[in-house]
């Protein structure tokens, strides 16, 4: 027996008793109806001819002309009430099993109507929690995009979500392919540049010892520049295709910043900026020390380069059950108004940025902390200044591509570089 022969059965079974249950309470109350008219009438013809033994001719033949009588012909008859009788002094005394068998017929009814409703409730309740269940295990990795197809009254829903599932997957695989491409072109384009970079610096010293000139110190800051370009390009190449390892463990936020503090400190005794960095004791993250040192550093660099002379970077911290957040802010001018939306955005330089960055530092800060279940933004102090937002979320897994293994920023060839202000 097939699916839809069941589905129509189960339907179809319990509307048949409700039925057939109507059809014999109406056939029984007809018969009792009947049968309680002729009892009453047979008792009434009984009692007069006993009193009235003459009158039985005429008893016998008003009970013929009273059976030819047409129905209408009955109906609203009231004779009776001008001699002080009512309706409700009549038929009483029924006993209780007349009606036995007309409630076991009205539960047969109520049954089959109420049972008809649970079940047709559970199979839909079924069918829901099914197509429920496949979409929640749709991005599960072995769930793959197939369903069990049914014939029913959800058919075209469950052939419509197999269609728009299938496609999203297409999709998916696509953005993912195209991605992928992407990271490998970028790392073919750093590694590409890498050789007639380096040739060039060579060439460059070696012009410099023999014919030196005005003209060879601006050909190395733009050598320079394009060697950190090729260096943020392999980066983000590594970021984007999943294969930048971190090692995750605790991390003490007062720790970490005064790190990051100490690297930049030949810098800000140059320019004369101090660091303000608060001790409140020990409050942990959990993600990769030297990363999250390197995305700091960018962070201060960027408000050291755009404090005032004699001015103070300061930091921040706070955590709560939900997450951990560090603040860095300046007391310069602040961005940009126009330039707020896109300071995250990849090779994007505001009006107020500063030295010959390639404004990729900001975009690779909010990948490292999005690795580490994290998010940044950028906003302007009420009293003025730039502040950045970081918060780190606790109490969910993260998860790192192993396919290959980076080196930590301690070990890549002037990383600091890499990082710029917007």
């Amino acid at each position: 027996m097939t699916e839809t022969k069941k589905q129509k059965l189960t339907v179809l079974v319990p509307v048949l008793m409700c039925v057939v249950s109507i059809i014999g309470i109406t056939v029984f109350w007809q018969y009792e109806y009947r049968q309680a008219a002729f009892e009453h009438v047979s008792k009434f013809c009984e009692i007069i001819i006993e009193n009235h033994p003459e009158t039985e001719e005429q008893m016998l033949s008003a009970l013929k002309q009273y059976h030819m009588l047409e129905e209408q012909e009955v109906e609203g008859n009231q004779f009776l009430k001008q001699y002080g009788y009512w309706n409700n002094e009549f038929c009483e005394g029924v006993p209780w099993n007349f009606f036995i068998p007309s409630v076991v017929l009205i539960l047969l009814v109520t049954c089959g109507f109420l049972l008809t409703v649970w079940r047709v409730n559970k199979r839909n309740r079924m069918r829901i929690a099914e197509l429920t269940s496949y979409l929640e295990q749709v991005n599960a990795p072995s769930a793959g995009t197939v369903i069990q197809m049914k014939e029913d009254e959800f058919s075209h829903l469950q052939d419509e979500m197999y269609k728009t599932v299938t496609s999203l997957y297409q999709t998916r695989e696509a953005a993912v392919q195209a991605k992928v491409n992407f990271a490998d072109n970028l790392a073919n384009i750093a590694h590409q540049l890498k050789t007639p970079i380096t040739a060039s610096f060579l060439s460059l010293q070696l012009m410099k010892k023999t014919t030196p000139n005005t003209y060879g110190e601006q050909i190395e800051r733009q050598l320079e520049r394009l060697n950190r370009l090729e260096e943020s390009l392999l980066t983000l190449s590594k970021i984007d295709s999943g294969t930048l390892h971190l090692e995750f463990s605790q991390v003490d936020i007062y720790t970490v910043l005064n790190l990051t503090a100490e690297n930049l400190n030949d810098l800000m005794m140059k320019e004369n900026i101090s660091v303000d960095i608060p001790d409140h004791g020990c409050m942990e993250i959990y993600g990769d020390m030297e990363w999250t040192m390197e995305a700091l550093l960018n962070l201060m660099k960027n408000c050291m380069e755009h404090s005032k002379h004699g001015g103070t970077v300061h930091c921040d911290y706070s955590s709560n059950p939900l997450y951990a957040e560090i603040l860095i802010w300046d007391d310069g001018e602040g961005f940009q108004a126009e330039d707020i939306p896109h300071l995250f955005e990849r090779f994007y330089r505001g009006k107020g940025a500063a030295g010959n960055g390639i404004g990729i530092g900001l975009s690779l800060t909010r990948s490292i902390f999005e690795l580490q279940n994290g998010n940044i933004t950028a906003r302007n102090l009420p009293e003025g200044g730039a502040c950045f937002e970081i918060r780190i979320y606790a109490h969910r897994a993260v998860s790192v591509a192993p396919q290959k293994t980076v080196a930590h920023p301690s070990e890549t060839h002037d990383f600091e570089e890499i990082m710029h202000s917007h």
